[in-house]
């Protein structure tokens, strides 16, 4: 268990070592030089700090505000807070790693090369698949075979299906993405080629000399966060609500102009700083990752974090966000009360997932692709927590109402449908 217990959390749950160790073995089969092979090594965890520093911020220090806001306005939404999912660490640890052997062998022996590479997904996705089963009564080696099933399945099936189009964004095919952003992606894709011109790219539009800066995404972006903000303020006073409460800063000596102006900023750095890790995890685990493709898994191609394209389209990413924040929010006030909890706008879904999914969207369809592929899969986000409640109810719920709508959602319906029936 002590091993185990190792494996589990000091390898496979912190994704800066577990990439770190696959950069590591990647140059030392490469026969790669010891300066060469400590610098992949410790570059590509360095990369991953730093996309991660990014990441936090925009979710901790600019769009979490507008998450707090939402949860003030809207009744609680689960009656029964989430059960303790520590309990089954022990099954979820297993899970992740017969689910990560079988990518490998799955990746060796097919024609299908992806390799789940995405660290904390790999926890992740066996934690909702255990979830579900618990949810439906499944117990012991029944629920650690189900979900492992689940599991194995998503590293070898998602990314592989994201592939073509990850290509159709960046022009090559060195790796592909291994995210929850799956199904949202492939149908703004999809609707892309339908309906898009993809000669018109969200990156080629053009802004008069006056408005030069707005080609900056990170000042951008910091604009967009500032006037929602400033929105949310008037609906918060509209619902009879203290922003400054709501917000916490009536408690000290700023005022909203400083709150909004310091959340609209750390939304720019924290997109400059998630930009710079992934230039940095993509110029390093790429190349390192050539000694596995050529040794162990031949043809194998990591499959990675979804921000590893931001870089490709920030445009489209903010215009994404915008979108799919409007269409979930309205699509939540048309729906209210037909499921059987309350649902609050992801911000969290909308920006990374349906960011992810605006950018294929206009890869594929341009401007129009990007457009309507961000609004359908904010409606759809909507609905996949909606009728996911019905399946995590007694377990995760609420933390589905923050981080699900996307694949989280609809693999648990299905791994819960499934679970129910043979319990």
């Amino acid at each position: 268990m002590a091993i185990l217990n190792f494996i589990i959390n000091e390898i496979f749950g912190q994704g800066a070592i577990f990439l770190a160790l696959i950069a590591m073995i990647g140059l030392i089969l490469q026969k790669k030089s010891f300066s060469d092979i400590v610098r992949g090594t410790m570059m590509t965890a360095i990369g991953f700090f730093v996309l991660s520093q990014g990441t936090g911020i925009i979710t901790g220090n600019s769009i979490d505000g507008l998450a707090s806001a939402f949860n003030t306005m809207l009744p609680t939404a689960s009656g029964a807070p989430d059960i303790d999912m520590s309990i089954y660490g022990t099954q979820i640890g297993i899970v992740m790693i017969l689910a990560f052997a079988f990518n490998l062998l799955f990746a060796r022996f097919t024609k299908w090369k992806s390799v789940f590479l995405t660290g904390h997904m790999l926890y992740w996705f066996p934690y909702v698949f255990i979830a579900a089963g618990v949810d439906a009564g499944l117990t012991g080696t029944k629920l650690i075979i189900l979900a492992a099933v689940f599991t194995a399945a998503y590293m070898c099936i998602s990314p592989n299906l994201m592939r073509p189009f990850v290509k159709e964004v960046t022009g090559d095919d060195s790796f592909t993405i291994g995210h929850p952003t799956t199904v949202l992606s492939l149908i703004s894709g999809y609707l892309g080629k339908l309906i898009g011109d993809k000669s018109k790219s969200t990156e080629d539009i053009n802004f008069p000399k006056s408005l030069g800066f707005l080609r900056e995404v990170s000042i951008t972006g910091s604009i967009v966060i500032c006037i929602t903000y400033i929105v949310m303020f008037f609906i918060l006073k509209a619902n009879g609500l203290n922003p400054g409460e709501v917000w916490g800063y009536a408690a000290g000596s700023t005022g909203i102009f400083t709150y909004v102006f310091t959340k609209a900023i750390y939304f720019g750095v924290g997109v400059t700083i998630m930009l710079l890790g992934v230039r940095m995890l993509i110029g390093e685990i790429v190349p390192a990752f050539k000694g596995i493709a050529e040794k162990v898994v031949p043809g194998a191609i990591p499959a990675l974090d979804c921000p590893v394209i931001f870089d490709c389209a920030p445009n489209a990413l903010i215009i994404g966000f915008i979108v799919a924040m409007i269409t979930s929010t309205i699509t939540i006030i048309l729906t209210a009360g037909m499921f059987p909890t309350v649902i609050i706008p992801l911000t969290f879904t909308c920006f990374f997932e349906i960011g992810c999914a605006s950018i294929i969207g206009n890869a594929t369809g341009g401007i129009r692709g990007c457009v309507v592929g961000a609004a359908v899969s904010g409606i759809i986000m909507v609905f996949l927590v909606g009728f996911g409640s019905y399946f995590f109810g007694n377990t995760i719920n609420n933390w589905m109402l923050v981080y699900g709508g996307q694949d989280f959602s609809l693999w648990g319906i299905i791994m819960g449908a499934i679970a129910r029936l043979i319990a």
